[in-house]
């Protein structure tokens, strides 16, 4: 029989939760039981469904602190708590770190690393004053544990925001549980965007030990673990969704037996 996490009851807010990984965050929420706020820019193109229960999306611009405010005031005020928030916004278009200029650069830091921390820091205004806590997740990337030529700035504030969450984890203890998810490569909508067609997503796959690119789900299901009693005691602890990670090039390259 299989063991079904249950998060009823629960409140979580998923930062760009419309579509790609996020919407897969926010299904598996949804799934589980919780109440899903998805917030972006943007509104999905169609409302975000799973288990019979549709997630609300609010709008917010993560890089303006005010509209940060804003959105979790009103989920204090319509839901009087907040259980889970999972720090998903965030990406970058790729650019050589020579051709693009700091300030350029400087925003993608800041999409990517101060604005989990703006949203962070709000989320932990409402979950301090709940006796049960709660449990911010930070979607990371491989690209902040290697070298990451073409989206360096990019690579850096990954980086960081696993360095971020460790260091909230022992702030905000015992009432708010931090932890990073460290994300491999993706099959989402815009896939093609980085792997090419089909053949290119076939070929990058077969890189991947488990010879497959995650799915959204996947990385949900990962949210809805760290969300949940079953990780109770995981705090400040990066966990690696990325199919066994990357085959080392000198294996390749290797001549010897």
């Amino acid at each position: 029989m299989a063991v079904v996490t249950d998060l009823s009851g629960s409140v979580a807010v998923v930062t760009g939760g419309t579509r790609g990984v996020g919407a897969g965050i926010t299904r598996a929420l949804l799934h589980a039981g919780a109440q899903v706020v998805a917030c972006a820019r943007r509104a999905p193109a169609r409302p975000l469904t799973a288990a019979g229960r549709t997630a609300r999306y609010l709008p917010v611009d993560l890089r303006d602190e005010e509209s940060v405010a804003r959105l979790f005031d009103r989920v204090q005020e319509e839901y009087g708590r907040l259980d889970t928030l999972v720090n998903n916004a965030g990406g970058t278009p790729h650019r050589p770190l020579a051709e693009g200029g700091a300030q350029r650069h400087a925003r993608v830091i800041g999409l990517n690393l101060v604005a989990p921390m703006t949203a962070s820091l709000a989320a932990y205004g409402i979950m301090r004053r709940r006796p049960q806590g709660g449990s911010i997740v930070m979607i990371g990337s491989v690209s902040g544990t290697r070298p990451s030529p073409g989206t360096a700035a990019y690579g850096a504030a990954k980086a960081g925001l696993a360095g971020l969450a460790r260091s909230m984890a022992v702030e905000w203890a015992p009432t708010v549980r931090v932890n990073t998810l460290v994300v491999g490569m993706v099959r989402t909508e815009s896939a093609a965007a980085h792997y090419g067609d089909a053949d290119g997503v076939a070929a990058v796959s077969r890189t991947v030990p488990l010879l497959r690119l995650a799915e959204p789900a996947d990385i949900g299901d990962a949210c809805v673990f760290l969300a949940s009693d079953r990780a109770a005691y995981i705090s400040g602890a990066a966990l690696h969704v990325h199919g066994g990670g990357e085959r080392p090039a000198f294996l390749d390259a290797a001549t010897g037996p």
